[in-house]
């Protein structure tokens, strides 16, 4: 089987173990880094169902803006991503 090739499973289960390792972490990730792992796993997990409160703060702008620029992109290649992101940590 070839490195990124997975199975729905196996998939789920790299995502998880990733996400696990990223919450985890100590050491603090540069805020555009972190908005990439925001907008992978909400792709990852919610698709294209995008919601936002106008009455947020600067700081959810960001945050739904970095998740609508992945508009179109399936689960499975969101979490991928975030898989492949997350290797670095």
């Amino acid at each position: 089987m070839q490195k990124n090739n997975f199975d729905s499973s196996e998939l789920d289960k790299e995502f998880f173990k990733a996400f696990e390792k990223i919450s985890k972490l100590k050491e603090a990730v540069a805020p555009d880094i972190m908005l990439k792992f925001y907008a992978y796993y909400k792709q990852a997990n919610f698709g294209n169902n995008f919601s936002y409160n106008s009455r947020s703060d600067v700081r959810n702008a960001f945050k739904f803006n970095a998740w609508m620029q992945l508009r179109g992109m399936s689960a499975t290649q969101a979490k991928k991503e975030y898989i492949k992101l997350a290797k670095d940590f």
